[in-house]
């Protein structure tokens, strides 16, 4: 079923990944490889995967915590980039890419949450028929 709120967190962490994927235009990490496209390239297939994988729960909570890692990972290289852009930090100058995975990894640890819950729902209703 669509309509559950783990559906709705797993597709607010869909689109963080597709506003990281616009708004990270700017940033270069490695000249030949553009990391960061193909990272959330990948966050909205395995996003997309999981929603649509409603019947089959754990591979629904494997698929969000691959997304949770693969955004831990993009966090780490973000934050490299941050770090190494001249000038310092001054907030209002660099990017706000890192809020973006950030705000993934809390949809996708709430989304399971939800999916957990809904489990242990449908195994205490199979012991009870």
């Amino acid at each position: 079923m669509l309509q559950r709120i783990q559906t709705i967190w797993t597709l607010l962490a869909v689109l963080a990944a597709v506003f990281l994927f616009i708004t990270g235009q700017d940033v270069v990490i490695s000249d030949s490889i553009p990391l960061l496209n193909i990272g959330c390239i990948v966050l909205v297939v395995i996003g997309a995967l999981s929603i649509f994988s409603f019947k089959n729960r754990k591979r629904q909570i494997l698929l969000n915590t691959i997304s949770i890692i693969i955004n831990a990972l993009l966090i780490g290289v973000l934050a490299y980039w941050l770090l190494n852009l001249s000038g310092g930090i001054q907030i209002p100058e660099k990017g706000i890419e890192p809020i973006f995975p950030l705000i993934a990894v809390i949809c996708l640890f709430i989304a399971n949450i939800y999916i957990r819950k809904d489990e242990r729902l449908v195994k205490s209703v199979d012991r009870l028929r």
